[in-house]
C-alpha cells in the first residue's frame, strides 16, 4: 500500500510539474507574441500611411491600407529617382560587403595562425580603433579621397570597407575555435602555398562566420547616411538614404511620399532580416566557445 501511494503521490507531482511547465510556457508565449506585436506596429503603420493622402494622415488615426499608394508613387518619382538610388545602395553594399569579407577573413587568419613580432600589440591596436566613432574618421576619409582623386564616386564608400576591425575581431574569433593548425600544416606539406591555402582550404571553411559577417555589413553598409553625405556630390549616384532625406526637403508636407520613400528604403532591410532571422541569432554563437 505505501508504495502505491508513494508511486501516486509522483504521478501527481509530475502532472502538477508539467502543468506549471506548461502554464509557463503560454506566459512566456503570450509576452514574446505582445512584445513581436509592439516591434511590428511601426513598420506596419509606416507601410500603410505610404498608401494614403496627406490629408487623411495629418486628420486621423489610420490603420488599413488606402488608394493613394500610385498617386504617391507617382509624386515622389516627380523629383526623386529612387529606382536608382536602391541601384546605388546596391552596388555600394554588395561591394563593401565583398570586401569586408575577404579582407578581413585575411587579416584574421593572418593574427590567428603566424606568428610575428608585435602581433598582440597590433591586435590591441586593431581592436581599439572599433572604440573611435566612425564619424571621426570622415575627415581624414575625405582627405584621402581627395588625394587619390575619387571624390564624388562609388570607390570612396567601397575602398574604406576592405578596413574593417570588428570583421578582423570576429573572423579571428571564429578561426582560434574552429580551425585547428593540423589544416594548415598538411596544407603545406601536399605543396600549396599561402594564398592558395587561404583561398582553397580557409575561406570555405570559414563560410558560416562570413554568412553572419556579411549580414551585418550590408545592413550597415545600406543604411549608412553620413559617409555619402560628405563624400558624394552628385545625385545620380546617391543612395536611398540620402534620397530619402532629399523627399524631406521636396516634400516637406506631403507625408504620404515621405513615408512611402522611407517604406521603400527599409524594405530590403526587413526583407533580408526576415529570410536570415537564423544566421544573425546562430552568429551571436559563433567562436563564444573554444575546443
Amino acid at each position: 500500500m505505501s508504495r502505491n501511494l508513494s508511486l501516486a503521490t509522483s504521478v501527481t507531482e509530475i502532472k502538477s510539474n508539467k502543468r506549471k511547465i506548461k502554464l509557463s510556457h503560454v506566459i512566456v508565449h503570450v509576452f514574446l507574441i505582445c512584445f513581436a506585436i509592439i516591434c511590428i506596429i511601426p513598420f506596419y503603420i509606416m507601410l500603410i500611411y505610404g498608401t494614403h493622402t496627406n490629408a487623411d494622415i495629418a486628420s486621423k488615426f489610420i490603420f488599413l491600407p488606402g488608394n493613394a499608394l500610385i498617386e504617391n508613387y507617382q509624386s515622389m518619382n516627380e523629383n526623386v529617382n529612387i529606382w536608382r538610388g536602391f541601384i546605388n545602395s546596391l552596388i555600394i553594399a554588395c561591394c563593401s560587403t565583398a570586401l569586408t569579407l575577404y579582407f578581413g577573413a585575411l587579416n584574421a587568419y593572418g593574427f590567428a595562425k603566424y606568428k610575428f613580432k608585435g602581433k598582440k600589440f597590433l591586435f590591441i591596436f586593431v581592436l581599439a580603433t572599433m572604440m573611435v566613432p566612425q564619424q571621426l574618421g570622415l575627415v581624414g576619409t575625405f582627405r584621402i579621397m581627395y588625394i587619390l582623386n575619387l571624390i564624388d564616386t562609388y570607390a570612396a564608400l567601397i575602398l574604406p570597407a576592405a578596413a574593417n576591425a570588428f570583421a578582423v575581431f570576429f573572423v579571428k574569433q571564429f578561426i582560434d575555435s574552429t580551425i585547428p593548425d593540423e589544416v594548415i600544416e598538411s596544407a603545406r606539406v601536399d605543396g600549396a602555398g599561402e594564398f592558395k591555402t587561404f583561398n582553397r582550404i580557409i575561406l570555405p571553411m570559414l563560410m558560416p562566420a562570413l554568412a553572419a559577417l556579411g549580414i551585418f555589413t550590408f545592413i550597415g553598409s545600406w543604411n549608412n547616411f553620413m559617409g555619402p553625405l560628405v563624400l558624394l556630390f552628385t545625385n545620380d549616384k546617391y543612395p536611398l538614404p540620402l534620397l530619402v532625406q532629399l523627399l524631406q526637403g521636396y516634400y516637406g508636407t506631403n507625408y504620404g511620399v515621405q513615408y512611402l520613400g522611407v517604406a521603400l528604403s527599409v524594405l530590403p532591410i526587413i526583407i533580408v532580416f526576415a529570410i536570415f532571422s537564423k544566421r544573425i541569432i546562430g552568429s551571436v554563437a559563433i567562436g563564444a566557445v573554444k575546443g
